[in-house]
């Protein structure tokens, strides 16, 4: 069976900035079947789950609120009031940078991790490229989650690659047993680390995303080996090629009428 299909609003930032509620409602009308927020656009929790309800659409999972060490109180609190029994966790390159700093990492996770678990919350964790690096000829993601036996996982398939020096199915049949949700973007693997570079220090991850299908990502093979705990694929586009109502829309027709995820139309 399809599962639902997500749409990630981050992907559609600029016109939520603009009008939120028309975001929404063009959301609902291409035939997503959820949303998953990341910033509420100046509505409260309350009324915003009220106004996607309305619209036929399902949260089932969000990244506001984004879990912090500073903020686990505020944090089951807005996501008690969505619905939500999972909870997004997610750090940046200097939090992976070297073994020290994911040993500290993890204490930080599994500290968040049981608290949140006392109060009946799943906490899970979204990842970025830097975490596939190896450490060791090892990635640096399992040997965090050998240290965090117990969160769980929202795996990017994208950028599980690590700018295609990896397999996006190989990863997440490394993942498999804990992943619960996943993101699928599209773009340019093979080709994205001849692009890479440092500027003032820091590297640029900007690549060429496309519309899903439209890229080298192998979305027929991820679908095929999905967890069956998967609980919504969740398309996301950080940037496009392209207008991206268009490739929200695209991306959608793309995985709707070739079977691999499930819509409202």
């Amino acid at each position: 069976m399809s599962k639902p299909l997500s749409v990630q609003l981050y992907s559609l930032r600029e016109a939520a900035q603009k009008d939120f509620i028309a975001v929404l409602k063009r959301v609902a009308q291409i035939g997503y079947k959820g949303v998953e927020p990341a910033g509420f656009w100046n509505l409260r929790p309350r009324e915003f789950k009220k106004i996607i309800a309305d619209l036929g659409l399902k949260l089932y999972s969000s990244h506001s609120p984004w879990a912090n060490s500073h903020n686990i109180g505020e944090v089951m609190e807005i996501a008690d009031i969505l619905g939500l029994d999972k909870i997004v966790c997610g750090y940046g390159p200097d939090q992976f940078k070297d073994l020290e700093a994911i040993k500290r990492t993890a204490e930080t996770t599994n500290t968040m991790q049981a608290i949140l678990a006392k109060n009946g919350f799943t906490l899970f964790q979204h990842n970025h490229d830097f975490e596939f690096q190896r450490l060791d000829g090892k990635l640096k993601y399992q040997i965090y989650a050998e240290l965090c036996p117990k969160v769980k996982f929202q795996i990017d398939s994208f950028w599980s690659t690590n700018f295609g020096a990896e397999d996006a199915v190989e990863m997440l049949k490394i993942f498999a047993d804990r992943t619960i949700l996943i993101h699928i973007k599209d773009g340019i693997l093979k080709q994205t680390q001849k692009k890479l570079r440092v500027t003032q220090g820091i590297l640029d991850r900007k690549v060429e995303l496309r519309p899903l299908g439209s890229g080298q990502l192998d979305i027929k093979a991820l679908v095929a080996h999905l967890p069956e705990q998967v609980g919504s694929i969740v398309i996301e586009l950080d940037y496009c090629n392209i207008d991206m109502f268009a490739a929200i829309e695209m991306s959608y027709k793309y995985m709707t009428q070739n079977g691999f995820g499930a819509g409202n139309k």
